[in-house]
């Protein structure tokens, strides 16, 4: 939440220099983007199929505000608390694994998610799944915005 608070702050204030600097930049010239001055409660909706568990199955919503967890996603209050910890660390767990990246070729079962939405102000079209080692440990680190998923 303070980390929310400062980051809102920060941008209030680049914003309001950006004005300054660009009127100072010749003509043509590029200066920098505006950042969001307030991005709202995090909406997201999140569809599981093939967890093996059928509670877990379905399509959730899930809003994240200033101490809030609302929707119909089973665990909203954790999900929320673990989406603002990855914040807090500065990690995006809605960026895809690398292609280049270096898998274990293992297989973690047939579970998906598909997650779309915004998260920090930004809009969310993320798909998850449990083909290989990079993408176990990607749905891991999402529990429990994603259920445990058997095997």
């Amino acid at each position: 939440m303070l980390r929310r608070l400062v980051l809102t702050t920060a941008a209030t204030l680049a914003a309001l220099g950006a004005g300054s600097l660009a009127s100072a930049a010749p003509a043509g010239a590029i200066g920098p983007l505006p950042l969001p001055l307030f991005s709202g409660p995090d909406k997201l909706t999140v569809t599981v199929k093939d967890s093996g568990n059928p509670m877990a199955d379905g399509t959730f919503e899930l809003t994240c505000g200033a101490r809030t967890a609302e929707g119909t996603h089973p665990k909203a209050q954790g999900a929320c608390d673990r989406l603002e910890e990855l914040a807090d660390e500065g990690q995006d767990p809605f960026t895809p694994v690398p292609k280049t990246r270096m898998c274990t070729m293992q297989y973690g079962g047939p579970a998906t998610a598909h997650v779309t939405g915004t998260w920090q102000g930004r809009p969310v079209d993320a798909h998850f799944d449990r083909s290989n080692g990079c993408e176990i440990s990607r749905w891991d680190a999402m529990k429990p915005v994603l259920p445990m998923a058997r095997s």
